[in-house]
């Protein structure tokens, strides 16, 4: 792969444009685990391990295995994501994040039909999601982000403004309010996850899997764009054909 390629597969699932509809589904669905799934996080697995560890100090051995099982999908998650890449990274007509999002949006869908009686298995989809997304899904405008939890973009948003301040250069400026978007962003699919899973229930996941379908298309037609105008590049750069009396006449 030559290196105008690379570039225009990797702008494509790094525009911002892309990276609101999937960090929009990554606060819903925080917000839906905890509410609908037995106070369960999806994306925050730091929280699970805390919560695991404080019910095996306490001898709930239930209680750990709940929290447990969400810990195991989300490494399974991320086992997959690479494989993906990995078997993928070479197809021409579909990039292999898209995979990664059909694969996202179908399973989300299924999460929506599965009753409370079964929240473990929700939860475990949720988290292996979860898992696809972050691995998949972790530039913004060509920085390191999270779409799925925010304590390493805040960090990253407060190293970027000191360096403003001391520096003065507006990049610097520019990657702070990145990352501080993205926190924003993540925070309303949360609240909006949150009021809309109090209304619709186990099947409010189903506006995850819409906002992944709308992210989707914009990455499809990111990439069309960006093929089109290596494609215009290429036929400019091509030497002209002819001898140089030819190309004289052309010219003149």
């Amino acid at each position: 792969m030559d290196k105008s390629q690379h570039v225009g597969s990797i702008n494509s699932s790094e525009m911002f444009r892309t990276a609101v509809f999937i960090i929009l589904s990554g606060g819903f669905q925080d917000a839906y685990t905890f509410i609908a799934r037995g106070k369960v996080f999806a994306n925050a697995q730091t929280g699970n391990i805390v919560l695991m560890s404080a019910a095996l100090f306490r001898g709930e051995w239930l209680t750990a295995v709940k929290y447990l099982i969400p810990l195991g999908a989300f490494f399974l998650g991320v086992l997959a994501a690479e494989s993906v890449h990995f078997r993928c990274k070479k197809y021409e007509k579909l990039h292999w994040r898209q995979i990664i999002l059909i694969a996202e949006i179908v399973l989300l869908f299924a999460v929506g039909f599965i009753p409370n009686s079964a929240d473990a298995a929700a939860n475990a989809l949720v988290s292996f999601v979860c898992a696809l997304q972050v691995q998949s899904f972790h530039k913004i405008n060509g920085h390191i982000y999270a779409s799925t939890m925010c304590i390493g973009n805040m960090r990253s948003g407060a190293e970027s403004l000191f360096a403003f301040f001391r520096t003065h250069e507006k990049e610097s400026l520019k990657k702070a309010f990145t990352y501080f978007g993205v926190i924003l962003v993540f925070a309303a699919g949360a609240g909006a996850g949150a009021l809309v899973t109090a209304l619709l229930g186990n099947g409010s996941v189903w506006v995850c899997s819409a906002l992944l379908t709308a992210g989707f298309f914009v990455m499809f037609t990111g990439e069309k764009r960006t093929k089109k105008a290596q494609n215009r590049k290429i036929q400019f750069s091509k030497p002209q054909s002819g001898n140089e009396t030819d190309s004289f006449a052309f010219f003149t």
